[in-house]
């Protein structure tokens, strides 16, 4: 590590990655494994003990808790077998998600907007008021969470934009709540990674050539360069900030 006068140790810690099983959640958990961090996959899809078994083959722990992030009781219990089976937790990465219906506004329903919103935002709001006593209890943690560009709005993505248009404003509120305290609330705006979110909505022939300035979509490897970053102990001044990962400005 540089010397940075106000980084802490680098110790084995244990990372919570919120929709590990696939996508930039499992490039997420890999990369911090590959730091030697500890991964519980919190996960709803049948895929996360294969991502366990990634993740062990690096030399950490892993351990796969079945997940509704949706329901309050289901992520406080991933928190607690967390600290009950790895002994710590130290790192919360939320990328728990659904793009939800692509539709017209007047042709979206009530029960869709509550179901985006219940996952992508309710989510990301229960995973922090269960992780974060632990961060303090230890004077250490790191938190980061998947946001969109989709949060400026989005016509045909209206429930979508909208949770991600509150985890922006989240992010910038718990950002300044517990500096002092050496824990550090951030987020990441991917713009379009190569995802099963993305692949599927496209043709091969746009996405060989997306309008974006570098000229491509990103791997999620890539983002998750930046949030292994905001995730370690070199991160020692960045928090309430969220980092543009999307191939050019704006």
């Amino acid at each position: 590590m540089p010397h940075l006068r106000f980084a802490a140790p680098k110790e084995r810690r244990v990372a919570i990655v919120t929709g590990g099983a696939r996508g930039i959640g499992r490039a997420c958990a890999l990369r911090l494994a590959e730091e030697g961090r500890d991964i519980v996959i919190a996960d709803l899809l049948e895929s996360g003990p294969d991502v366990v078994h990634e993740v062990e083959a690096l030399g950490p722990r892993a351990l796969f808790v079945r997940t509704d992030v949706t329901d309050e009781a289901s992520v406080r219990c991933l928190a607690a077998r967390t600290v009950e089976t790895l002994g710590r937790l130290d790192i919360l990465i939320c990328c728990a998600g659904v793009l939800g219906r692509e539709a017209p506004f007047l042709e979206q329903t009530a029960a869709e907007f509550d179901r985006v919103l219940r996952i992508n935002l309710h989510g990301v709001y229960h995973a922090h008021q269960a992780a974060i006593p632990q961060m303090l209890a230890r004077g250490w943690g790191r938190c980061v969470t998947i946001t969109s560009g989709a949060r400026l709005g989005a016509t045909s993505l209206v429930p979508y934009g909208v949770s991600k248009g509150g985890v922006y404003s989240f992010i910038n509120a718990l950002g300044n709540a517990y500096p002092r305290q050496n824990v550090f609330v951030n987020g990441v705006e991917p713009g379009r990674a190569l995802t099963q979110m993305v692949i599927p909505r496209f043709s091969p022939e746009f996405l060989a050539n997306p309008p974006v300035p570098i000229g491509r979509y990103s791997d999620a490897e890539e983002v998750a360069e930046v949030v292994e970053f905001l995730a370690s102990e070199r991160n020692t001044y960045t928090t309430g900030s969220v980092w543009s990962v999307k191939g050019g400005a704006g």
